[in-house]
């Protein structure tokens, strides 16, 4: 980092107000419904509920201290004031830089001790200027982090607040305290709704797959994950805090999330992580492939899992995926220390099975979790193999930019820990447009009808659950 860099983020993190008020309450017997409580009620202008491992829920909110990096720039805000830098078109090291001028806050009667944290997404694009063709990123942000005013962790054995005043502690202690009110009703859609949603696109995405087959075969790349979009009407404006709630029900995610963060609204059920560092410098990533539908019926389920232990096209692109998994965390890792902790086993995720295998190692002493991130984002399993190669057959084969999907929703620390989910059975919005995407991983063995019905078989994770406004 140069000497100008380094003034500008300590000019901006001494502005930062830490959460300095903290008080412990008895536990909710609904985690999800208190946090997506939280969600609703308006607190403030940016809010992030994010459901990390063990079934703990945070509640994140506020609007006056925030880090937002696109190609070419970074801004950050506090205390009413701007703050911005060029980032010569490395924006995740100016994002990490700005991230970890923030000062430990001493005296906290915190279990956690002095670390601050932070809750972002990074759009997929960001890949293309860490694995591809930068002119490919385009102008959108790439990159975005609120640093809470307050926060609030819900786990089965207490309720934790923590604030930067007594005027934030007291108004969400007062939410908590009011009685849960009668569910809002809305509208919800029909099965033959559902099923004509996601059958949007799907004679284009046919096509977008048999090209994608043509370049593998030619030698180009081995696997591309190409997905198609699925855009939703323009009324009923859909609900996303109550979409999150009845999907969450629903759905046996690794991580769940809903926001309104930095110009992306959405409610996710994420079937994977990006990569988990712990504060010791333990790092692993989650790659999943390959998949089969997962329905109400036993005995289907089990043909299926078997049907899907055995079918050398999915087996394939697993093992692919869980090599370069391997490779990339090699990258960042002490020799020796990477290894398959599991492998290919089966994972339910919603309406749907996938194999999964985990892969684990340690941080170099020189690289920190915004390199492991550097390496591993965007998910083999969102882009294929080799990463750079399926990159640039994604570019030429979707329409559009992907933006919030495929990439991740993150929850941080200046410890060092990092946890980030991977964007994937989510309902996205912006601005007046809301959405759901899904996609499959594409092999020299890839059928179009077989790729299209993946997807679908996907968004049956989201799109029954989709809640509307009825005002």
């Amino acid at each position: 980092m140069s000497t100008g860099s380094r003034n500008i983020w300590e000019a901006w993190a001494r502005s930062v107000p830490p959460l300095v008020c903290a008080s412990t309450r008895e536990p909710c017997h609904d985690p999800a419904a208190t946090a997506t409580r939280l969600a609703r009620a308006g607190l403030a202008g940016q809010y992030v509920v994010y459901e990390s491992e063990g079934g703990v829920w945070h509640f994140a909110a506020g609007s006056d201290v925030s880090v937002t990096a696109d190609a070419t720039g970074i801004t950050a805000r506090a205390a009413g004031r701007t703050w911005s830098s060029r980032t010569q078109r490395r924006p995740l090291t100016a994002f990490a830089d700005a991230l970890a001028a923030l000062p430990p806050v001493s005296g906290l009667p915190d279990e956690s001790g002095e670390e601050r944290r932070f809750y972002g997404w990074a759009a997929f694009e960001l890949a293309h200027l860490l694995h591809a063709d930068p002119a490919t990123a385009g102008d959108r942000p790439l990159l975005h982090a609120l640093i809470p005013s307050v926060e609030v962790t819900l786990t089965g054995d207490s309720t934790v607040i923590r604030a930067v005043d007594e005027a934030w502690a007291r108004k969400v202690a007062d939410l908590l305290a009011e009685p849960a009110a009668e569910q809002t009703p809305h509208d919800e859609p029909a099965r033959d709704r559902t099923e004509d949603v996601i059958a949007v696109g799907t004679a284009a995405y046919g096509r977008a797959v048999s090209r994608t087959v043509r370049d593998i075969r030619a030698g180009l790349l081995e696997k591309a994950v190409v997905s198609r979009q699925v855009p939703l009407p323009a009324e009923p404006r859909p609900d996303f805090p109550a979409t999150y709630l009845a999907g969450r029900r629903a759905n046996t995610p690794a991580r769940s999330y809903v926001l309104d963060l930095g110009g992306y609204r959405a409610a996710g059920f994420s079937p994977e992580t990006v990569l988990e560092v712990e504060d010791d410098g333990r790092v692993s990533t989650q790659p999943l492939a390959g998949t089969r539908a997962l329905g109400a019926d036993p005995a289907e389920n089990e043909r299926r899992r078997a049907e899907l232990l055995s079918d050398p096209k999915e087996i394939h692109e697993h093992a692919v995926s869980v090599r370069l998994a391997w490779e990339e965390m090699a990258a960042v890792c002490r020799p020796g220390s990477v290894v398959v902790e599991e492998y290919m086993a089966v994972r339910p995720r919603g309406s749907v099975q996938h194999l999964a295998s985990r892969v684990t190692g340690r941080l170099r002493p020189d690289a920190g979790p915004w390199d492991a991130f550097a390496s591993l984002f965007p998910a083999i399993t969102a882009t294929g193999v080799s990463k750079r190669a399926a990159l640039q057959a994604l570019a030429r084969h979707e329409e559009g930019p992907r933006g919030l999907y495929g990439g991740a929703v993150f929850r941080g620390s200046t410890s060092g820990a990092l946890d980030a989910a991977l964007v994937l059975r989510t309902l996205i919005g912006a601005g007046d447009e809301a959405w759901l995407r899904a996609g499959a991983g594409v092999t020299a063995q890839s059928s179009p009808e077989r790729e299209t019905e993946e997807t679908c078989e996907k968004l049956r994770s989201v799109a029954p659950y989709l809640r509307f406004s009825l005002t």
